[in-house]
C-alpha cells in the first residue's frame, strides 16, 4: 500500500513529521517498507544568482557565467539556452551528488574554461522530465536551501511517498482513509470525516442490473448508474501526480478516478463505456469454454462457475478482478456506467488464483472490503466524474442485498489489562475503540463494517493494545503462587531423562533425534510393524509405522554415516517407543549404539573392535546415574534382534532394567550396517524410584581404618557366569565387604572348566581386622561361592 504525505493529510489533520508517522505506522502493525523522500536527495543544493553571462570563446552553445553563491562569486560554464544574467537558479557545487545524472561533481574544464559546479534542470534533480533549460525561480535568496524554497512554494515536488506492508487481516488499511484512522486513534492528528453528498438522478438508468440466483452467494450486491455526456480526457494534474507517486500510470480521467478511489477509500470501482453495453448487465457464472479479452489485452479462459458480468453481447468483465477491453472507457466515451459492487472474498480469490491475475481490485475484494460503503462510494465517484468530466447522472440501479455485518462483543476493561499486562484506564479503552469506529453501547462494542477481522472479545483487546503501543509494556516478574522455594516443575521421570541424556553425552556418545516413524520392514525386525501401529496417512513409505524400538533409527543413521566414510560411531537417542496404538502403550527409553573401533590408530595398539562389555559398561554407568540399585542380575531372555550368545538383560528379578550386547548379524545385514555393532537399551521407567525422597545425597561415610584386599581363584564349570560368583562373594558379609571385582579368567582346564579370580575388599568400620577376622570372612566367602556355583577354591 503506497501513498504520499500530502495525500495522507487530505484525511488526517496533523503536524507530525514523516519520521513520527513512519514510527507510529510500524508500531501500529502497518510496517513501513520504504519511504521515498525527494527532499533527502536535494538537501545539498542551494540557490544562486547569475550576475553575468557571456559567450564561451570556443563554443557557440556554451556560456561562461559569473554566479553569486553563499561562498562568493563562482565561474560556471553552462549550456542551457536560458542561462542569462539576473535569474535565480539552483546550484550544485563540487562534491555534490546529482541524482538525475548519477554523478558527483568536481571542478572541471569545459573547452579550456574552468567550471566550479553546475546549474541544474528539473530532470537532473529528478523533479520532472523537463530538461530544456536550467531551473528559473521567481523568488529566493542566495544561499537559501532549495528544499526549504520548495517546502514554501512547491511542496508537491518534495512530497514523501510511504510504502507500508499490509497483513491479510487488515483490509481497512488498504485505503489512505483507513491508515489515517489508525494514526488519529494513536493521537497523531484528527481524522477528517468523509462527507457523502448524494447525487440526485436526473433520469431513469437505461442499463438495468440483475444477479443470477446461482451466483447470489458469490456476488450478493451489485449497483451502478449511467452518467451521460461526459468528456473523457486526461485527468487533472493533481490526480496524475498522486497516481504517479505510487507507481500508477495515468490513463484517462474516468479510469484514473476509479484507481483513485481504490487507494483513497479502499473502494474498487469499474467503469463501462455505456455506448458499448448492449442491453442490461447480469451477473452469472461463467460457462465452460468462455473467454474474455481483458483490459491488459490478454485473453483468459474463464473457469466454469467464476462470477462474470455480461450483457447481450457476452462477457464484459470478471467480477471483482478485471474488466474487459471491449467495454473499457476511452477518450471517445460519452456515456459511462459506473459500477460499485460487493463480491465474496473466497470466490474472488479462487477465480483470481485460477486465472493468475493480480489486480488491485482482486487484492482488496479477496481480503474483504467494507460492504456498507458500496453505495456511498458510488455517490462519491459519481460526484468526481461530474466535477472532472461533466455530464448528467441517472438514478441508481441495484440488485441483491448487502450482507449483514452487524455483530457486537463485550468489552471487559479488567480482562484487557490482565491480558495486555498494562494498566489502561477504562475511559482510554473506550476512547480507543470509538476512535477506530466501534460503537459502544454499555459493555457491548459494535464492530464497524470495515473490520471483518474483529471476531471476538480477544480482538477488542488486541485493538486496544495496538493503539496503546506494546512498546510501553514493562517486564514484570510473575508473582509466586506461594512463598518460599518454588516446587520442582519436572516430574521424577523427566529429571531421570535429563540425567540419562547428560550421562550418555559425557560417555562420548553423539545424540540423534530421529522420527518416531519407520518403515514396515525395519519395524518388523524389532518386533513391530503390525496394523496397530500403522500410520493412517504417512509422510512417506519410509515412515509408515510407529517405531517399536530406538535401535532402528540409530542403525539407519549409522548406515548413512558409513556410506559417507565415517566408520567409527557412538550414537544415542532418548525418546518414545510404541508397543501399540492405544494410550498407555508407549514408553520412554534411551538406547546407545557403538560401531567400529574404540579408538583411532596409534603406535600403542589402543585400537580394538567394540564388544559387548563396552555396551555393558556404558549401560551400567547410565543406570548408576539415574539411581538404579548397584546389585542386579543378568539373564538371557533376549529379543530376536540381539545376538543370543553375546547379549544379556540387566534385571531385578523379573523386572528388566536394560539390555546390552551385540546386534544380531542378520539385522545388521538387512539394515546395511557393517559390524561390529553393539548397543544397549535402558527402560527408564523400569528403574525403581527411591523410597525416601530427599533433596540432597546421603552423607559420604569414610572409615579411618585400613581396608584389606584378598584375592580368591575358583574353578567352576564353563557355563557359570562371573556375576553369579561375584554376587555370592559379596553376600558373605554385607557389612564388611565393600566390593568384589573379577580380575582374571582362565579357560581350558580339565573337564572343560575355567578359573575365575576375584578381588574382595574388606572395609572395617569399628576396629582394625585381625588375621582371625580375615580368615573367618574368607571361609564364608568360599562357602558362599561353592554353594552358589558348585565350584571349588583353586589350589
Amino acid at each position: 500500500m503506497k501513498f504520499t504525505l500530502s495525500w495522507l493529510k487530505e484525511h488526517l489533520d496533523t503536524t507530525a513529521t514523516i519520521d513520527q508517522i513512519a514510527e507510529a505506522l510500524t508500531d501500529l502493525g502497518l510496517e513501513v517498507e520504504e519511504i521515498a523522500d525527494p527532499a533527502a536527495r536535494l538537501g545539498t543544493f542551494t540557490l544562486a544568482r547569475i550576475d553575468h553571462a557571456e559567450q564561451h570563446p570556443d563554443a557557440d552553445r556554451l556560456r561562461v557565467c559569473r554566479v553569486m553563491t553563499d561562498e562568493g562569486e563562482k565561474q560556471i560554464v553552462c549550456g542551457a539556452p536560458n542561462a542569462r544574467a539576473g535569474i535565480t537558479v539552483v546550484l550544485a557545487k563540487p562534491g555534490d551528488y546529482v541524482p538525475g545524472i548519477d554523478t558527483t561533481l568536481g571542478v572541471g574544464k569545459i573547452r579550456g574554461v574552468e567550471s566550479h559546479g553546475m546549474m541544474a534542470s528539473e530532470r537532473e534533480l529528478e523533479l520532472s522530465e523537463e530538461h530544456d533549460g536550467i531551473i528559473e525561480l521567481p523568488s529566493g535568496e542566495v544561499g537559501q536551501r532549495f528544499v526549504d524554497w520548495l517546502a514554501q512554494n512547491a511542496p508537491d515536488k518534495i512530497d514523501p511517498m510511504i510504502h507500508i506492508k499490509i497483513t491479510p487481516n487488515r483490509p481497512d488499511a488498504l485505503g489512505v482513509h483507513g491508515v489515517a484512522r489508525d494514526l488519529a486513534a494513536r493521537g497523531l492528528g484528527t481524522l477528517k470525516a468523509v462527507t457523502v453528498d448524494a447525487v440526485p438522478g436526473a433520469f431513469p438508468c437505461p442499463v438495468g442490473v440483475t444477479i443470477d440466483a446461482g451466483v447470489a452467494a458469490k456476488a450478493p450486491f451489485f449497483a451502478g448508474r449511467v452518467v451521460r455526456g461526459v468528456t473523457n480526457g486526461p485527468s487533472p494534474a493533481w490526480l496524475q501526480k498522486r497516481l504517479r507517486a505510487i507507481g500508477l500510470r495515468p490513463i484517462n480521467a474516468l479510469v484514473d478516478i476509479t484507481n483513485f478511489f481504490t487507494f483513497d477509500l479502499n473502494r474498487p470501482l469499474h467503469v463501462f463505456d455505456a455506448g458499448k453495453v448492449a442491453g442490461d448487465l447480469i451477473l452469472r457464472g461463467a460457462r465452460a469454454g468462455e473467454e474474455l479479452v481483458a483490459l491488459d489485452d490478454k485473453t483468459y479462459a474463464l473457469p466454469e462457475g467464476a462470477v462474470v458480468i455480461c450483457d447481450d453481447n457476452g462477457i464484459e468483465s470478471i467480477a471483482g478482478i478485471m474488466g474487459g477491453a471491449a467495454s473499457g472507457a476511452s477518450e471517445k466515451t460519452r456515456d459511462v456506467f459506473i459500477e460499485a459492487a460487493y463480491f465474496d472474498p473466497i470466490s474472488t480469490a479462487a477465480t483470481g488464483r485460477a486465472l493468475k491475475i493480480n489486480s488491485d481490485a482482486r487484492y482488496r475484494f479477496e481480503r474483504g472490503i467494507d460492504p456498507a460503503f458500496t453505495l456511498p462510494g458510488l455517490e462519491l465517484a459519481t460526484r468526481m466524474v461530474l466535477d472532472l468530466c461533466g455530464g448528467e447522472a441517472s438514478e441508481v440501479v441495484s440488485a441483491g442485498a448487502l450482507p449483514d455485518t452487524g455483530r457486537a462483543y463485550r468489552l471487559d476493561p479488567a480482562r484487557t489489562s490482565r491480558l495486555v499486562g498494562m494498566d489502561i484506564d477504562e475511559a482510554d479503552q473506550r476512547a480507543t475503540l470509538e476512535a477506530l469506529g466501534f460503537r459502544l453501547e454499555g459493555e457491548m462494542a459494535h464492530v464497524p463494517s470495515w473490520r471483518p477481522d474483529v471476531l471476538g472479545e480477544a480482538d477488542l483487546v488486541e485493538e486496544i493494545a495496538r493503539i496503546a503501543s506494546l512498546t510501553k509494556l514493562q517486564g514484570k516478574p510473575l508473582p509466586r503462587a506461594q512463598a518460599g522455594v518454588p516446587k520442582p516443575v519436572l516430574t521424577p521421570l523427566q529429571v531421570r531423562e535429563k540425567t540419562a541424556r547428560r550421562m550418555a553425552a559425557a560417555l562420548g556418545y553423539n545424540e540423534c533425534v530421529t522420527y518416531s516413524f519407520i518403515d514396515q520392514a525395519s519395524a518388523a525386525l524389532f518386533g513391530g510393524g503390525d496394523d496397530a501401529v500403522r500410520v493412517e496417512n504417512p509422510i512417506s513409505s519410509e515412515m509408515s509405522h510407529l517405531r517399536p524400538d530406538l535401535l532402528p533409527g540409530l542403525l539407519q543413521a549409522a548406515a548413512r554415516n558409513q556410506a559417507r566414510g565415517f566408520a567409527d560411531l557412538a550414537l544415542f537417542e532418548l525418546g518414545p517407543v510404541f508397543s501399540g496404538g492405544e494410550p498407555g502403550e508407549q514408553a520412554v527409553r534411551i538406547s546407545g549404539l557403538l560401531v567400529g573401533q574404540t579408538a583411532p590408530r596409534d603406535p600403542f595398539g589402543s585400537r580394538r573392535k567394540v564388544d559387548l562389555y563396552d555396551a555393558k559398561a556404558d549401560a551400567e554407568a547410565i543406570l548408576n546415574a539415574v539411581g538404579a540399585p548397584a546389585r542386579a542380575q543378568i539373564n538371557r531372555k533376549l529379543d530376536g534382534w540381539w545376538h543370543p550368545g553375546r547379549a544379556g538383560n540387566i534385571a531385578l528379578g523379573p523386572n528388566v532394567l536394560a539390555t546390552f550386547g551385540e546386534i544380531h548379524p542378520k539385522v545388521l545385514r538387512q539394515m546395511d550396517v557393517k559390524g561390529p555393532a553393539v548397543g544397549f537399551t535402558i527402560q527408564l521407567a523400569a528403574v525403581p524410584f527411591p523410597k525416601v525422597k530427599t533433596p540432597t545425597r546421603p552423607a559420604l561415610e569414610l572409615s579411618e581404618l585400613q581396608a584389606v584386599d584378598r584375592d580368591f581363584a575358583f574353578v567352576v564349570d564353563a557355563g557359570v557366569e562371573a556375576l553369579t560368583l561375584v554376587n555370592a562373594a559379596a553376600g558373605a558379609d554385607k557389612a564388611l565387604i565393600a566390593g568384589v571385582s573379577v580380575f582374571d579368567q582362565f579357560q581350558g582346564l580339565e573337564g572343560g572348566q575355567k578359573s575365575l579370580a576375584i578381588t574382595v575388599r574388606l572395609q572395617p568400620r569399628d576396629k582394625t581386622l585381625t588375621d582371625a577376622d580375615i580368615e573367618a570372612v574368607s571361609r564364608k566367602i568360599v562357602e558362599k561361592v561353592e554353594k552358589a556355583t558348585g565350584g571349588r577354591l583353586r589350589a
